[in-house]
C-alpha cells in the first residue's frame, strides 16, 4: 500500500472515530472494535462486523425503535465497518508479508532443499 494512500486511510479512520458527531468518542471506539457497544445497538453493530451483507432495513428499524437516532447508527455502522475493514485489511497485509517471506526463503534455499533447510 502506498504512503499516501496510507495516510489518506489513516484520516479518514481518526475523522470518523474522534471527530464532530452526535455519538460519544467512546461508543465510536467500542463500535470500531466491536466490544462493549451499547446493547440498543449491539445486534446491528455485531452485523455489521460479521455479516454486512445481510443487514436488512428490519435491523436498522430495531435499533431505531430501541432509541437510537439515524445519525447516532449511521456513526456507529460507519466505525463498525472501518474497524472491520482495518482488521481485514491488517490481516491480508500481514499475510502478504508471511508469504513473501517465505517466497524468499525458498527462492535463497540450495537447490535439493526445501524451505526448512532439511531434506
Amino acid at each position: 500500500m502506498s504512503a499516501a494512500a496510507n495516510r489518506f486511510r489513516e484520516r479518514v479512520v481518526e475523522g470518523a472515530l474522534y471527530g464532530p458527531g452526535k455519538v460519544e468518542i467512546a461508543a465510536r471506539l467500542a463500535a470500531f472494535h466491536n466490544q462493549g457497544v451499547d446493547e440498543r445497538a449491539q445486534h446491528l453493530i455485531d452485523k455489521v462486523t460479521r455479516h454486512a451483507w445481510k443487514v436488512t432495513d428490519e435491523d436498522v428499524a430495531a435499533t431505531k425503535a430501541a432509541s437510537v437516532s439515524e445519525d447516532e447508527i449511521f456513526e456507529l455502522v460507519v466505525c463498525a465497518a472501518l474497524g472491520q475493514a482495518t482488521r481485514q485489511l491488517d490481516a491480508a497485509l500481514a499475510a502478504l508479508g508471511t508469504a513473501t517471506d517465505s517466497g524468499t526463503a525458498a527462492r535463497t534455499s540450495a537447490p535439493g532443499q526445501d524451505v526448512g533447510g532439511t531434506r
